[in-house]
């Protein structure tokens, strides 16, 4: 891998763990924030994201890259090879910004957008360079979850999605490159319509919250992270021809019956009731740290900053 340098612009929850990822692996980093001094916090929190990285991808000699905080844009852009933008998740805020960042890298710097639900091509309209602007969506917590989806928009120069590609490839990120955009882009669609239908076997009382997750956790979850469900369910046959001929009538008799769910007010007060007994008086803090053990209220983790504007992925 070749030492580069990252600019990361957005230094919320999102940003400072790119930050930390970037550095993990070597490069060093140049942050910028609008908002007021975040840095005393963040050297408190880095240690343990560190922790958390060393944990799931060790270093192996590697020395961790500088990150640098600057007080202007420009300070901050100056010879970074690559920005990785993290900016609120309103189109016209991108606009604003994604041209404020042009101002001040050169022509070939690619710019990849965190973004987890505008569309690239909204978003590099009033760039100069709209070929440089590319989708680059991590899944949170965004310095240990491997995936990151890649897309361009309708002015994207394939080009540049391959050096985004490679970037997070050296870092240890495992990307996905999408050949059209489309709303929640991969990962979160396929999300998207298991919750659904998670959703409405509570809320039709098929299951309760605590079971529907047990079911997602020791079902398909351990088998899809190994191989995905395409992989795994070719090797439960003689290819995937025959696993279609084979179990295909059981997933369309499924697929004929799949539910349908609308957050309406009766909707919401069953989940929430539902979770409320799964969570069985846990705190949020507990669950966290069930979750990330590096995680600790005092070390200023995941805090509710102005731009901590992406949805739990």
């Amino acid at each position: 891998m070749v030492k580069k340098t990252i600019g990361i612009v957005g230094f919320g929850v999102i940003g400072q763990r790119w930050a930390a990822a970037f550095a993990h692996a070597g490069h060093d980093v140049r942050v910028y924030d609008s908002a007021a001094d975040q840095e005393a916090a963040f050297r408190r929190l880095l240690p343990e994201l560190l922790v958390d990285l060393n944990a799931v991808n060790p270093r192996n000699g590697t020395e961790t890259g500088e990150i640098r905080l600057f007080a202007t844009l420009a300070e901050a852009m100056e010879g970074v090879d690559f920005v990785q933008e993290n900016g609120p998740e309103v189109l016209e805020v991108k606009l604003k910004l994604l041209p404020e960042i042009e101002a001040h890298v050169a022509d070939d710097i690619v710019i990849a957008s965190s973004s987890s639900a505008l569309l690239v091509s909204n978003m590099q309209r009033d760039c100069r360079c709209p070929g440089r602007i590319v989708l680059g969506h991590p899944f949170n917590p965004a310095h240990l979850m491997p995936l990151v989806e890649i897309v361009g928009g309708g002015l994207s120069d394939p080009a540049s999605v391959e050096i985004a590609r490679q970037i997070y490839e050296d870092i240890g990120k495992k990307p996905v490159v999408m050949n059209r955009e489309i709303t929640g882009h991969l990962a979160l669609r396929l999300m998207g319509a298991m919750w659904r239908e998670a959703i409405a076997l509570v809320r039709d009382g098929v299951a309760s919250v605590e079971d529907v997750d047990r079911a997602f956790v020791y079902g398909p979850g351990p088998k899809w992270t190994l191989q995905g469900s395409f992989i795994s369910n070719q090797l439960n046959a003689a290819g995937m021809e025959d696993f279609l001929r084979k179990y295909g009538p059981t997933y369309q008799a499924i697929w004929d019956t799949l539910l349908d769910a609308r957050l309406d007010e009766e909707t919401i007060a069953v989940v929430t009731r539902s979770t409320a007994a799964a969570v069985n008086g846990r705190s949020h803090e507990q669950l966290k740290s069930e979750r990330e053990p590096g995680w600790s209220p005092s070390s200023g983790a995941w805090p509710n900053t102005a731009h901590s504007e992406h949805q739990e992925r």
